[in-house]
């Protein structure tokens, strides 16, 4: 693959890139690049949002460079403050190690374990001295560490900002050095950092590492970026089911939101799956996700049980209404309409934008959405708080 094509595939999906015009020279160096992606075992569990990283080192290494899974074992210690606004509490060493360990496994359910190296950080952060701390800390001033916006919010808002905090973006720049690192890949949370990085790389004669970052991945709840501790994440561990009927329970903006970070799909594929129904899309994304980490067949088996338990859910008091086979999708709100469910088309697009309407308990937003009429297919129609109907496809 030429220079162009691989920038092309490298850069795809990312925020940031710090600078392009690097990465092409060191790409046409024509030696394998070293690039380190850093994750701090906080808790014993990968999630989704880590996977949008490490979709990335693998790109990286099916181009043939060489990937450094960092652990951050001893930054891990110190704790992030990255879009905090308090101290995080310290974790045991026994938590730390614990953790370390699930990482080492879960990871290589995305990387291949015989092209991958694993470190950790604890291998020459515990070995520096007094001196050689004093020597490191002196690459950076106080200022150019008081810029990061947490840091400043905090200030600011005469909020708790401990001396360790402002010690991590150093450690993680050192880790740069120590791994020679040509790239850095990160959330964009973690720009700052990485730059550091990229600073004392030059500052002791390395040329600085390219940074990339990429988006952060939502949560289950659709507000917060995915996390263990908030408990709205997917674990790399999870079983199937699990995996799948959480996939399931997000709602239809955080489903868009996910498919370009975690599926292959062009923007114009996902375009497109956006004129038919949100349920059909997400049962092929929680599938993907599945595939991820469990065989084909479970994910398909996932499916089927899930929609074994959904289908026991549409009770027998809730009105029955045949409705006709189409090879041809139809408008939502055209059958809103036909079935009198609502007065006029536009009072269904207005029904549909306000998420008043929902097919099979997933809430619509978009008034272009259209319906499958396949024979056997049945949809729990909700308009409104007492407009309930079941259709049946026959």
């Amino acid at each position: 693959m030429n220079t162009s094509d691989q920038i092309s595939l490298l850069l795809n999906g990312v925020v940031t890139c710090n600078t392009e015009r690097e990465l092409k020279v060191k790409l046409e160096n024509r030696k394998p690049l070293k690039i380190k992606a850093g994750f701090d075992p906080t808790s014993p569990d990968l999630h989704l949002g880590h996977l949008v990283q490490l979709q990335k080192l693998k790109t990286f290494q099916d181009l043939g460079h060489e990937v450094t899974f960092l652990v951050g074992d001893f930054t891990a210690s110190i704790g992030d403050p990255t879009g905090k606004s308090t101290t995080r509490p310290p974790l045991s060493t026994e938590q730390i190690t614990a953790n370390a360990e699930t990482y080492k496994a879960q990871v290589f359910k995305i990387l291949n374990p015989a092209k991958t190296k694993i470190r950790f950080n604890q291998e020459w952060m515990k070995s520096l001295s007094s001196s050689d701390w004093i020597k490191l800390a002196s690459r950076f001033t106080v200022a150019q560490l008081l810029e990061r916006k947490d840091f400043q919010s905090r200030l600011e808002q005469g909020s708790p900002l401990s001396l360790h905090e402002i010690l991590y973006p150093i450690v993680q720049a050192y880790d740069s050095v120590i791994l020679q690192s040509d790239v850095e890949i990160g959330g964009t949370d973690q720009l700052f950092n990485l730059m550091r990085g990229r600073d004392l790389q030059e500052a002791l004669g390395q040329s600085p590492q390219v940074v990339l970052t990429l988006p952060l991945l939502v949560g289950l709840d659709g507000i917060e970026k995915m996390s263990k501790s908030l408990g709205n994440a997917i674990g790399f561990s999870e079983d199937a089911d699990s995996q799948f009927a959480k996939t399931m329970s997000i709602s239809d903006s955080t489903m868009w939101a996910w498919l370009p970070l975690l599926t292959a799909k062009s923007i114009g594929e996902i375009e497109a799956l956006k004129k038919t129904h949100p349920m059909d899309v997400k049962k092929d994304l929680a599938r993907t996700i599945v595939t991820f980490f469990h065989p084909q067949a479970e994910a398909d088996a996932a499916q089927e049980r899930w929609i074994k338990r959904f289908s026991n859910k549409l009770t027998d008091e809730v009105p029955e209404y045949p409705l006709p086979p189409s090879l041809e999708e139809k408008p939502l709100v055209r059958l809103l309409l036909d079935r009198g469910l609502v007065d006029s088309k536009k009072s269904a697009e207005r029904l549909i934008e306000q998420g008043a309407v929902s097919l099979n308990e997933t809430k619509i937003s978009d008034p272009r959405i259209k319906v499958k009429l396949h024979v056997g297919d049945h949809y729990l129609v909700r308009v409104g708080k007492l407009k309930i109907e079941k259709w049946i496809i026959k």
